[in-house]
């Protein structure tokens, strides 16, 4: 409760520090009180820190990600955005303030109170350390389903971000045209885009065995028969197996090449991957330039 409501109850200033000296209740925040003792589990936390930051205050950021079901519940500080001229200010570890002059376009109906799901998934990228860490938050909340890219979309161009703007809005534009999971952001962003590599057709669909299956990216539209996977998955499964052999032999019999990377490729070597994807694209014709990028070796690729 905060002081307000304990003075309706008729309780005094002094009756409340009377409690708190006993150890029946505690101070949780500036004229916040616990009611007992004891550690404060998650809701009453939440619900000290919208007390605290004022009536028109939201769930937000990290705080409003775990409510939307973005990430897990963390033991950290709870997010809360209040309107620009709002006096409250964060007060470690239990509160992180933050402002907004947009602030009346960003709520939804709840309880508790908290941000849209595009703009708590917006807040959550831009609140990372480095752009590329804010593209791969935006591109795994967008790629897992919990918020859609039309309303991200949207949301960039009516309250753009702090921070990270064009990336974010690079991660969008991936995943409207093809990307449908982490394993093919890091390639088209660190493999692809930063080796000057031609994009793919992603998400291209081939027929085996009667069936219509999709394979990661393609690169026949700049006339090369080259088909890249990107393994994310365990192949352990029998029938998983199956149709990846089944796909393998159709790509032979057609006349494919085919690269296969997976994650720790694509994470520590990408600069490897991209020379390897280089050099077929060149035995086909390809005549692009391959272009150095900051985590390339010292001499040119």
């Amino acid at each position: 409760m905060d002081t307000n409501q304990l003075n309706s109850f008729l309780l005094s200033r002094q009756a409340i520090r009377s409690h708190i000296r006993a150890g029946r209740w505690q101070a949780v925040l500036p004229r916040v009180y616990a009611t007992f003792s004891g550690p404060l589990p998650r809701e009453a936390r939440i619900a000290a820190a919208l007390l605290y930051a004022g009536p028109a205050a939201l769930l937000s950021h990290r705080t409003a990600a775990e409510l939307w079901g973005m990430c897990p519940e963390s033991p950290g500080p709870v997010h809360v955005t209040v309107p620009y001229q709002c006096s409250a200010i964060s007060q470690p570890p239990l509160v992180v303030v933050h402002r907004s002059r947009a602030f009346r376009h960003i709520a939804v109906d709840g309880q508790p109170p908290l941000t849209s799901r595009s703009d708590t998934a917006l807040d959550l990228a831009a609140a990372q350390p480095t752009v590329r860490e804010a593209q791969r938050t935006l591109t795994d909340l967008l790629t897992g389903r919990r918020v859609a890219a039309e309303r991200v979309c949207e949301r960039l161009a009516d309250r753009p971000p702090p921070r990270y703007k064009r990336a974010l809005e690079q991660a969008v534009s991936l995943v409207r045209t093809g990307v449908e999971s982490m394993l093919e952001e890091p390639y088209a962003v660190d493999v692809e885009g930063a080796h000057g590599l031609p994009g793919a057709r992603r998400q291209a669909p081939f027929r085996v065995d009667g069936r219509t299956l999709f394979e990661d990216a393609v690169y026949d539209h700049v006339g090369v028969p080259l088909t890249v996977r990107l393994d994310g998955r365990s192949h352990l499964e029998p029938d998983v197996a199956l149709r990846d052999r089944r796909r393998d032999n159709a790509a032979e019999l057609a006349g494919r090449s085919r690269l296969v990377f997976g994650w720790k490729e694509l994470s520590s070597r990408p600069c490897a991957a991209a020379l390897e994807v280089a050099a077929v694209l060149y035995r086909h014709g390809w005549q692009g330039p391959l272009r150095r990028c900051p985590k390339c070796p010292g001499q040119d690729p």
